[in-house]
């Protein structure tokens, strides 16, 4: 590391009895989960947070679904337990879009995940280490299966409003197709009935780079020293993905071929563009996991809303939520045409909406005023 940085930990995950617990809560699955590609998960444990008060019969319950590097800290600032402020702090509150004096909010951090919900650097339930390389793959299918059972748990029947952007726009929609009873409205953001062959190339080489990393040992480096990690690799697969989720205008106009203040690229020294992605892979490292990040991933590749269900046209029929589509306009990862097959596809769904944004594929997460204005229309029938 640089500048005297201290050596990062061999996992940024949250860690039972080490961590601070924060705002988390926890559910723990009873039945070990049947999962899509055969066998069990047993001992799952899902983490989530919660704001506002559930109604008596828990109508009011709206679940946010996080993307790929998100997790339960939708809102709130940091502290002890969360190390960024909510990713969606400007949605949710009083007086905000997800209203927590109207609405129960409820963030899980997605199965696979690594801030409180089981995943690769668990512990395993037979007492013999943490899950590492043996963690089983995932599907979406298998998560929303997870986030049925906490349903269940908190006594909600059926969601007033899911919603997710990314891959938690792929849950959401898993949770419309698989529970149409369980999701009254639908907000779909940045997301796609089926990950498409670039996203599942940029995906791919994103876990080959983390695989490549000696630190790896096959996903069980849980163990190691700090510093001896597969550091090198998942910074790596952040500084890809960081280039995807931005676009190339608004990487131009904020970096063009500007150095690094007091460096020199001529010798050695690095583009300020090199040095904002070296800021996201440093700060990555230190809070996520490699293995999640490879699970997570791989998760995303299989992502097909259509598999078993005679296709995408089929399976899309099956949604009965009130629904609302949009897509950013700048977006190179998730192009809009995505978002338009959704919308087409899905009963009832309006034609899907822009949100007009110069940052790409984050514009779903930064946009708060735009993505506001979708839920209060979506919404405003249950006013």
């Amino acid at each position: 590391m640089t500048g005297g940085a201290p050596a990062p930990p061999v996992s940024g995950a949250w860690r039972h009895g080490v961590s601070p617990v924060g705002r988390r809560r926890w559910v723990a699955l009873e039945k070990p989960l049947r999962l899509e590609g055969g066998g069990a998960l047993p001992g799952v444990r899902l983490a989530y947070e919660t704001w506002g008060t559930p109604a008596p019969d828990a109508s009011n319950a709206v679940l946010v679904l996080h993307a790929l590097t998100g997790d339960s800290h939708a809102a709130g600032p940091a502290g002890p337990g969360h190390p960024t402020p909510g990713w969606w702090d400007g949605l949710i509150g009083p007086g905000r879009a997800l209203d927590t004096r109207r609405w129960f909010v409820v963030a899980p951090n997605v199965l696979g995940g690594c801030q409180g919900s089981t995943g690769p650097a668990s512990p395993r339930p037979d007492g013999r280490g943490l899950w590492g390389g043996a963690f089983p793959r995932l599907t979406q299918r298998d998560q929303v299966a997870a986030e049925a059972r906490l349903a269940d748990a908190l006594g909600i029947g059926a969601w007033a409003l899911v919603i997710g952007g990314s891959m938690g726009g792929m849950r959401a929609l898993e949770w419309a197709v698989t529970h149409p009873h369980r999701t009254r409205a639908l907000l779909l953001l940045a997301t796609t009935a089926a990950a498409g062959a670039e996203q599942i190339a940029w995906a791919t080489v994103q876990v080959g780079a983390i695989r490549a990393d000696p630190g790896w040992r096959g996903g069980d480096y849980h163990d190691a020293a700090p510093g001896r990690g597969p550091h090198a690799g998942l910074g790596l697969a952040r500084r890809l993905a960081q280039v995807t989720y931005r676009s190339e205008p608004e990487l131009q106009a904020r970096f063009g071929r500007h150095p690094q203040d007091g460096e020199d690229p001529a010798r050695g020294g690095r583009y300020r563009v090199a040095s904002y992605l070296d800021h996201h892979a440093a700060k990555l490292v230190r809070r996520f996991d490699a293995g999640s990040y490879v699970v997570l991933t791989e998760a995303m590749n299989a992502h097909d809303v259509g598999r078993g269900r005679g296709g995408l046209a089929a399976a899309l029929r099956r949604v009965t939520a009130r629904t609302l589509v949009a897509g950013v306009d700048s977006d190179r990862l998730y192009p809009f045409a995505q978002q338009r097959e959704l919308a087409d596809g899905i009963p009832g769904a309006d034609a899907a909406r822009i949100i007009a944004s110069p940052y790409g594929h984050d514009g779903f997460l930064l946009e708060t005023a735009q993505v506001g204005a979708l839920i209060r229309e979506l919404t405003a029938a249950d006013a």
